[in-house]
């Protein structure tokens, strides 16, 4: 009689060990670090991508391009190329890695998205691995993990803005503090949401916008580009809704609110992982 092998993933499913390649995304864009720095603009801003890896000829990783740095591109006509915007990418784990380590790097160094490569020898690129294919998998195979209350897992330092603010004041600060979303408050109450992905969408560029024969000829309010229709949650709410929410609408922070509409935290990716891996 013939004896069949559990496959690999079997074994490691029931070992509780998963590796990177299991759940990411190996069809993920990537840009020829010698192609010109708006294309990978435009492709950031089309496909909403957090990250953009770069390559070279034999598809070995050479950096990464975030929204941060194609924000950065201050006319809509640049000579600049990939590789004079992109960075070194903080962490690169190979496809073979144990998942849960990988994301515990990803945490330390502050990093939501990140390159996969075959091997550490020949970084030859596969894919890129996100939080939020993390909580995905978890939410699939171990809900029991999000069953506390947002309550428990919630930031409430939180950093926020205002719809008569300066779009180029909060790009500066996101920029300064690595923030990639802010929540919008209007009479102690909130009101909206401005991220990155707003920012760009609307054509923001540093220093203030494009040039003068560009789109923003004067100063832009925030009100002008934010989010009014905000899913926000209220503290009971257990964690695997926030989870849920995060990965079919594909975004990156849940405001938290009391009854009387309040900002009291804010739930983000990173605090989701957090609590899984802690």
């Amino acid at each position: 009689m013939k004896t069949v092998k559990p496959s690999q993933k079997a074994r490691n499913k029931r070992s509780g060990y998963l590796r990177v390649k299991e759940i990411m995304n190996e069809k993920h864009p990537t840009i020829y670090a010698d192609e010109l720095a708006t294309k990978a603009r435009a492709t950031i801003r089309d496909l909403s991508l957090r990250i953009l890896p770069a390559i070279g000829e034999n598809k070995k990783i050479l950096g990464v391009v975030t929204r941060g740095d194609v924000l950065a591109i201050s006319a809509s006509v640049s000579p600049i190329r990939v590789k004079g915007i992109m960075t070194n990418p903080k962490h690169i784990p190979t496809a073979d890695d144990d998942v849960t380590l990988t994301v515990k790097e990803m945490l330390r160094v502050d990093e939501w998205s990140v390159p996969v490569v075959g091997s550490a020898n020949d970084k030859i690129y596969r894919g890129v691995l996100g939080l939020e294919n993390y909580i995905e998998a978890i939410v699939k195979t171990s809900p029991e993990k999000l069953a506390k209350p947002v309550s428990e897992i919630m930031s409430t330092s939180i950093v926020t803005c205002t719809p008569e603010d300066e779009i180029d004041q909060i790009w500066r600060l996101m920029q300064r503090k690595a923030f990639a979303g802010l929540p919008v408050i209007k009479g102690n109450k909130l009101v909206g949401i401005v991220t990155q992905k707003d920012l760009l969408d609307a054509g923001a560029a540093l220093p203030v916008f494009e040039s003068a024969k560009g789109r923003f000829r004067e100063q832009t309010k925030v009100s002008s580009i934010m989010k009014t229709q905000v899913i926000a949650v209220e503290p009971s709410i257990k964690v695997i809704r926030v989870a849920k929410i995060m990965v079919s609408k594909d975004i990156g922070r849940v405001p938290v609110k009391n009854e009387e509409g309040r900002l009291i935290g804010i739930v983000d990716r990173d605090d989701v992982v957090r609590s899984l891996v802690k």
